[in-house]
């Protein structure tokens, strides 16, 4: 099942951030019972290759969305060729940017994305039912994480193609002047406008959090897809417990 249609249930997805640049982190993360796998190419060092082998060893058991470490055509040419199940660009505020961006992800008549043969293409044997589909099926996302956004989220909301938002709560502090308080009121206030802007506009909202103690509420919101912390978190976390229980 596509991200897309999985989003389309109406159910809250609940998925992580995966940087470590490992397929065999994938491929164990697939088989958690995730809902879906954000993998970061913006924030880590994750190159081209390394994404496409990730997204081979997520296997179909788990939807991945990439993310871009730029706004550059090129990047965002290879991940969907790759395969990506959906794209989240980041930093995007204005609707001009959001609609620029949805344009690359999509075929024409709808867009200008190039069209070539990769691994989404079956490798060129699965070419035409590819680019027949690719514009249904691709979900395009884009980050409001800057006050900015917030401010022209009424426009952004309303770019044709774009199927969702998801709410970068900590870079929207920091550009607020208050790095890492994603809890102060004024914080809190821009994401809630966000938020229920694009869902009146019939968008699907998601968000970060950075553990699981938060999810409960933001389901309660209608948040359709949340990112609960990421691999490194998980790791680290995990094996400190371990270390703590095994010396007491």
């Amino acid at each position: 099942m596509t991200f897309k249609e999985k989003l389309e249930q109406n159910k809250p997805l609940i998925g992580t951030i995966q940087a470590l640049p490992s397929p065999e982190i994938t491929e164990i993360l697939a088989n958690t019972g995730l809902d879906w796998l954000w993998i970061d190419m913006e924030h880590s060092a994750i190159d081209v290759p390394t994404m496409q082998h990730m997204l081979m060893a997520a296997g179909g058991k788990c939807p991945c969305i990439v993310r871009p470490p730029s706004h550059e055509k090129g990047h965002i040419k290879k991940i969907l060729d790759a395969g990506a199940d959906g794209i989240l660009i980041p930093l995007v505020n204005s609707p001009e940017k959001a609609k620029e961006m949805v344009n690359l992800c999509k075929y024409p008549p709808d867009g200008n994305r190039s069209i070539g043969i990769a691994r989404a293409h079956g490798y060129g044997m699965r070419f035409q039912e590819y680019v027949e589909t690719a514009n249904e099926n691709i979900t395009v996302i884009i980050q409001v994480e800057h006050i900015e956004a917030v401010k022209n989220i009424d426009e952004i909301v309303k770019v044709p193609g774009l199927d969702a938002i998801l709410i970068g709560p900590y870079d929207l502090s920091g550009s607020m002047g208050k790095t890492g308080k994603v809890n102060d009121p004024e914080v809190q206030k821009q994401i809630e406008i966000a938020r229920k802007t694009a869902q009146n506009a019939n968008l699907h909202v998601g968000i970060f959090t950075a553990g699981p103690g938060n999810v409960n509420g933001l389901v309660e919101k209608g948040f359709s897809f949340i990112a609960v912390g990421m691999d490194s978190m998980a790791l680290g976390n995990a094996m400190k417990e371990i270390m703590e229980k095994s010396k007491n």
